[in-house]
């Protein structure tokens, strides 16, 4: 059984995505545990990122968000125009086709394409938590993703969640940790959704119920 795969490839920069906004005010009034941005996907102008192109597309399927990466080596990622400092990011995410060596996860402390964190699996039961910093993309506390039991594999949904607090990255999928790092690059930023291939083209992948809470 394979504990480690492929090194992390490159992050391809999609152009054109929404700039950081000021922070929202809700995080400034709202307990800890108390929510500051929820979306069920089922109001198509709840303003996330939409694309669509021959090398992949992002829009609202039904009441659910879909991303398709049609590219090898490629990503797409999304956000609905919202900045926080610190945040625990929720959401339910399952593999529609293509690919079980993809990728597919969480942003947050998003700054620009070129500037953010992510926290991903792949449906062959790996994760990673990395970050991209001024273009460069690193996989963070480990060369490569790690395999991890706490993955549902195929097209079994997964319940991901990242706590980006502070300087420390928490990540836990289906309700159990499986990454924790320190990093002090960045403070506050966008969340969003992120979905990427490999060497396999058309990972398709469903996320629905996205949750931002305050830690």
């Amino acid at each position: 059984m394979r504990i480690i795969r492929n090194p992390w490839i490159p992050l391809a920069l999609l152009a054109s995505l929404a700039a950081c906004l000021p922070l929202n005010l809700s995080e400034y009034v709202t307990e800890p545990g108390g929510l500051l941005f929820g979306d069920d996907f089922s109001d198509p102008e709840s303003g996330w990122v939409r694309f669509n192109a021959p090398s992949g597309a992002m829009d609202f399927y039904g009441k659910a968000f879909r991303i398709w990466v049609n590219q090898a080596d490629y990503d797409f990622w999304s956000t609905p125009g919202y900045s926080f400092h610190d945040v625990r990011v929720e959401v339910d995410a399952a593999r529609l086709a293509g690919p079980v060596e993809n990728r597919f996860g969480l942003v947050c402390r998003y700054r620009d394409a070129q500037n953010f964190y992510f926290f991903i699996i792949s449906s062959d039961g790996y994760y990673g938590i990395g970050k991209v910093e001024a273009g460069e993309r690193a996989l963070l506390g480990q060369e490569m993703m790690a395999y991890s039991a706490a993955v549902h594999p195929g097209i079994a949904p997964n319940h991901l969640r990242a706590d980006c607090v502070g300087n420390s990255l928490a990540f836990h999928v289906n309700d159990q940790p499986v990454g924790l790092v320190q990093d002090e690059t960045f403070d506050a930023g966008e969340v969003g959704l992120l979905a990427g291939a490999f060497s396999g083209t058309g990972v398709d992948i469903l996320f629905d119920d996205f949750m931002v809470y305050k830690p």
